[in-house]
This record gives C-alpha cells, structure tokens and sequence, in this order.
C-alpha cells in the first residue's frame, strides 16, 4: 500500500505550499493530462493518466511509496474522494482543497448560490437531470461527455431557462457564455463544464436562510400536505372546487403511491385546480400539469405562483396531448377513462394512479393497465366528515382508488 496519498484540488490558482510540498515528495502521481503537465510533478515521479478512479486506486494500493492524485476543483464534492476511500481499496487520503468547479461558476456569474442545487448529469441522469431543472429556479449541472449543454437544451423543448455554461474553468481556455436554452443546443461545448440553468419560478431564498438548496415558501400559517381545498383557492361553498375525485383524503393516498421526488417527472391529467400537481412538485419533482379546460389551467398556474414550485400546465384533451409531452416517471390520471389510462401504459411510467366512482369502472380500468403491463391493486376508500360542533354527519364519499406498477418493477 502507498505510504502516503494526498488529493490535491485544482482550480486554475498557484498550488498552496502544502500542495508545493506533497507533489516535491510524490513517487507517483495521478491526474489528467493537463494536471500531469504542471511544472510541479517531479520528472522522476511515476505518472497514471487518471480515467477510471477505480483502476487508479488499485495501481495507488499496490504502490510503495509517496502517491498524489490531482483532480479539478475540490475532489470531496462529487470527485474521487469517495472512490479513493471506499473500503476495497483500503486506502487513507489527505485532502488538499481547492475552490470547486461550482461555486467558480456562480462567482464567474456572480451569483449568489445558497438556494441552487446541484447536479451530476452523465448519459444515465441526463434526464433526471432535466428534470431537476424543470422543478427549481436555480441548478448547477456537472456535465460529462454526453450529457452537456447541449443535450440538456435537447430534453428541456418547450420549457425556456437561461444557461451560464462556464468552459474550461481555472485554464487558460476559460470560456463563459449566457445563452438561452433554446440556443444552446446549436453550439459545440468543450468539456469539462459547468451549466447554470435559470429560471422556472421566483427566486426564494431571502435574507436571514438557515437551509442550503432551495425550499419551497408556503403561505403564512400552512403546513403539511394533502391541504384542504381552501388551501388552493377554493371557496367555503365549494366552488373552485380542486377537481372531481380530488379530495385531501384521496389525493393523500395518490401521492403516497406515487411517491414523487427529486428527479421524477410527474404527469398529473386532469389536474383540476392543481392540488396534486402543486403538492407533488413540493416533493422537489418536476410536474406537467395537462387539463382540456382552460380554467383548471388557470387555477393550476394561481395556485404553483401562490405555492412558489415549479408547474408546467399544459393544455390539451387526453389522449392525444400526451403524444407531445416528455417521458413521466410516475402519472395520477384525474379522468378520461379506459382511453387515457391505456395511452399513459403506453408510455411505460414507473408507476400509475388513478381512481373510479363504481366497481364496473374500476374492473375496466384495472384490465386495461393488467393488459398493458402493469401489477394492478385496488382499494376503496370511504371517508365521513364529521361538523365537530354536534359530530353530526356532514359529507361521506366512497371512491375505488387504483395503482397500478410496471410489471417489471412489482415486487
């Protein structure tokens, strides 16, 4: 095993005295080629062209002697810390720290970024990735070959954001360039870089934040989820009501099946007035919010502005607006039927839910999505209401809810 490995960060400034001196004392050194070349490296040290982090640790492992590995920005921020450490190397590590790739690219900017967050995008989160950026006002992405700017501009079709992409950061190559994504992808982009993608809702963090990233504002005085519908602007007598089988009740249920997050896209049909929608882009996913009546559209839209998330509302008639929507991760289908349901299996998300005033339309739907792939389950869900001031009953509703999961995905 080496005797000694010291990771040292790199951001394009002169290498501290501490840096100066474990590369003086390095009988083998790992980085990239442009990290290879500093004046720095001994010429009689040993030199690792640094690709795979993992191929580089075993070769550091079997080495006797001084190891240094150099890599961009601070490496214990999505670098080769973590790989250099994992327990099948056995491999103990001083870290020299430089400024990250990250906040370079917010200072090139200058932009504050407490309230972004931060991504690694390669092929496999590319769209992930998008997503992210779809759902929050602010993302730093860390690009990889495959998965620039250039294909996040791609998948981002329809939604406008404001791309920073810093180029080349710390090197005399160094280039920043503000582009809006529809143009972005017209451009061939070096690597390695960093994009800013901005936009998508109100910046939220104010004076006096306690929380890195950015966290949703709610109105004054209003916490959990599955709100009531007056939470979304619907009035005591009931109209604006969110939409047919919307209820808090029902729609707690949706969303504990559907369990959206951070890096989902969420397709809510029928959105009504934008409960679901708004509550699953809560959750930290990406929503696209599709409903024929322009109305609901407009309370959906009333209510993310009122909630400070991120919703796309589409307008359009299922099934034949979904054929220009995104890949979903996971659908609540709000109405349309058997139709819809089988178009949304079409599509093969993770996951479906969906509900049914009576058991013959429940039956229906179930054989459809069975047909199409997916392990279905059923449940009917009753709720009484109860006016507290005499406990007397005041509304009951029975609905049979559905969810349905990719087959191959089933338990």
């Amino acid at each position: 095993m080496a005797d000694r490995v010291t990771v040292i960060g790199w951001d394009g400034s002169p290498l501290t005295r501490a840096a100066t001196a474990a590369l003086s004392a390095a009988t083998l050194v790992a980085g990239a080629a442009h990290h290879l070349e500093l004046p720095e490296v001994p010429e009689r040290a040993e030199r690792i062209r640094l690709g795979s982090v993992d191929l580089a640790a075993r070769r550091i492992a079997g080495h006797r002697g001084s190891a240094v590995v150099l890599a961009d920005g601070d490496p214990g921020f999505f670098g080769v810390v973590r790989t250099l450490r994992a327990r099948e190397h056995g491999l103990e590590v001083e870290v020299v720290p430089a400024v990250s790739s990250v906040a370079t690219a917010f200072a090139r900017a200058g932009m504050p970024w407490d309230d972004a967050q931060i991504v690694v995008a390669h092929p496999r989160t590319l769209r992930r990735a998008v997503n992210v950026i779809r759902a929050h006002h602010k993302v730093a992405v860390l690009t990889s070959p495959g998965a620039g700017p250039a294909e996040l501009a791609l998948l981002l079709e329809g939604v406008h954001r404001t791309f920073v992409i810093c180029e080349e950061l710390g090197t005399a190559r160094e280039r920043v360039t503000v582009l809006t994504s529809d143009k972005t992808a017209d451009h061939t982009w070096r690597d390695p870089n960093v994009v800013i993608a901005v936009g998508g809702g109100p910046e939220t963090t104010a004076n006096g934040a306690w929380f890195a990233g950015r966290r949703p504002a709610q109105p004054e005085g209003v916490r959990g989820w599955a709100l009531p519908a007056s939470a979304y602007g619907a009035a005591p007598d009931g109209a604006g009501e969110c939409g047919e089988g919307e209820s808090p009740g029902l729609r707690a249920a949706q969303l504990a099946r559907l369990g959206p997050r951070t890096g989902d896209l969420v397709w809510d049909i029928g959105c009504g007035g934008g409960a679901l929608a708004v509550e699953a882009a809560r959750f930290g996913a990406a929503v696209l919010a599709v409903d024929s009546d322009p109305g609901a559209c407009e309370r959906t839209a009333a209510a993310a502005r009122d909630f400070q998330v991120g919703v796309q509302v589409v307008r359009g008639t299922a099934p034949h607006v979904l054929e220009r929507l995104p890949e979903p991760d996971v659908v609540r289908i709000g109405g349309g039927g058997v139709r819809v349901a089988v178009a949304v299996a079409d599509r093969r998300p993770e996951r479906i839910v969906t509900h049914a005033s009576n058991r013959d339309e429940a039956e229906a739907l179930g054989a459809a999505l069975t047909e199409n792939g997916y392990t279905v389950e059923c449940a009917l869900l009753q709720s009484v209401e109860l006016d507290t001031s005499d406990w007397a009953e005041r509304e009951r509703s029975v609905v049979f809810l559905l969810s349905a999961v990719r087959s191959d995905l089933a338990p």
